[in-house]
């Protein structure tokens, strides 16, 4: 590993569907002898993973507390992430978020870095990098599509029902809309007013015209149609995109021994169906019920790594009354963590349902599984369309006002896994792993990216 003397500083958004894709670039940058500053708060720190001792000297896991607002009951003491709070609260988590202004500029002033990457909340990182001469990559967590689609409604007078088409500027052909049910909350949210004073429109809009390049974790191979519309609709090609690969995790090394692996083990290959809905996506117990009992009728074998939620007074509680025993034998609940990558590594595994989260789609479709998709938030209904338009995934059928039920549940899950008439999608994802999987691919737009930071940042 040659180190450079290149150092970037860089400042995620407080919400783990943030953190984690930032932490991973941070890990493939000190990899390439890059020196990175992660800035975040004690709680976020805490609960991301180790960093592997070999490059510990290149990247500084730095720790500013998140600063208490006045009024405890808008933001209680100890959560720091979008996962501690109700959605409801997010608007003040961003208010302590941009409190955080002052430290982190004097940290920028004292080490002077080449660069400094951000994504879609710190509009105040805009005023800092132009005080000291430092360039600002905005790096996008959301797949190209979404971002394009999102910044097009951000610099348009959009209507809620504009979220209801694609965009005319995309100048092609494009399945990406919202559902009449999402499409009001979603613009309301990115243009309407929050505590914070500023709405996630204006900081986007900030942040993108201030930025020197976008950089997507993304590859030509998926969607490069959105990569060249990304750049028309921010300025006509004089912005440099890069998409700098998926950031594939280093596999794991090693043998699981545990309880669901030696259950893995005796399952047959291909046959089990992950659910797993991550920490962002606060079901209600009625939709948790019901996907419960859509996995129930499917009759497949399957593995549900399901958190608490927080109107469940136990585990127990969490799911239908019996379930655990109507399904004992084909089925297993991993309450808490569980090591997703490791589970969907596994020979046994041969389908998801999930909520189509972009990174989800990433750790997925590298394995070849067939996809079952219910979306819920923000990226993931765009997610969800395009994946079947490409013939990658089915989603699970909803009503007007947005609501599912277990037997359409079922009927996915069985034409995604065995039904003679999904063998034709089982194919194009054995295919699309060949993509997604392809680490040499990945790794050959990640060098390009780091040629143009060591080529343009702040020193030269």
């Amino acid at each position: 590993m040659a180190t450079t003397h290149l150092h970037m500083v860089m400042v995620p958004w407080s919400a783990f569907g943030h953190l984690i894709p930032f932490f991973q670039l941070a890990l493939q940058l000190a990899k390439a002898g890059i020196k990175v500053s992660f800035i975040s708060t004690p709680g976020n720190i805490k609960r991301l993973p180790n960093v592997p001792s070999n490059i510990a000297t290149l990247l500084d896991l730095v720790v500013f507390p998140l600063p208490n607002l006045d009024d405890e009951q808008q933001l209680p003491e100890g959560c720091e992430a979008t996962v501690d709070i109700p959605f409801e609260k997010i608007q003040y988590l961003k208010i302590a978020y941009d409190l955080l202004r002052q430290p982190v500029k004097q940290f920028v002033i004292d080490q002077k870095p080449d660069w400094i990457l951000i994504d879609v909340i710190p509009h105040w990182m805009v005023e800092i990098a132009q005080e000291q001469h430092i360039p600002i990559v905005n790096f996008s967590v959301f797949s190209a599509s979404v971002y394009s689609f999102f910044v097009n409604r951000m610099l348009t007078r959009s209507s809620p029902e504009s979220w209801m088409s694609p965009p005319e500027r995309f100048g092609f052909s494009s399945p990406l809309r919202y559902p009449k049910s999402l499409a009001t909350a979603m613009h309301e949210g990115l243009h309407g007013e929050n505590a914070s004073g500023i709405s996630d429109a204006d900081r986007v809009r900030k942040i993108l015209q201030a930025s020197k390049a976008v950089a997507f974790r993304t590859c030509p191979e998926y969607e490069a149609e959105y990569l060249k519309a990304f750049e028309k609709i921010t300025g006509n090609g004089s912005k440099p995109v890069f998409p700098i690969g998926l950031l594939l995790p280093e596999k794991p090394q090693g043998r699981q021994t545990d309880e669901i692996f030696r259950w893995l083990d005796v399952q047959k290959p291909n046959s089990v169906v992950f659910v797993g809905f991550g920490s962002e996506c606060k079901l209600s117990k009625e939709q948790t019920h019901e996907i419960a009992y859509g996995v129930e009728l499917s009759g497949l074998p399957f593995l549900w790594a399901l958190r608490k939620p927080h109107w469940a007074f136990n585990e127990l509680d969490a799911l239908p009354c019996g379930f655990q025993e109507r399904t004992r034998g084909r089925g297993m609940v991993c309450f808490g963590w569980a090591p997703q990558l490791e589970i969907l590594g596994h020979s046994s595994i041969g389908g998801s349902l999930f909520h189509a989260g972009w990174g989800s789609i990433i750790e997925t479709l590298q394995f070849g599984h067939s996809l079952v998709v219910l979306p819920f938030v923000i990226d993931q209904p765009l997610n969800a369309r395009l994946l079947v338009d490409k013939g990658l995934g089915v989603e699970i059928e909803r009503s007007e006002d947005g609501s599912f039920n277990r037997d359409d549940i079922a009927k996915a899950l069985r034409l995604a896994m065995v039904s003679a008439e999904g063998e034709k999608l089982r194919i194009r994802t054995r295919e699309a792993a060949q993509v997604f999987g392809n680490r040499d691919l990945h790794d050959s737009y990640f060098y390009r990216f780091v040629e143009y930071l060591k080529e343009n940042g702040a020193a030269n």
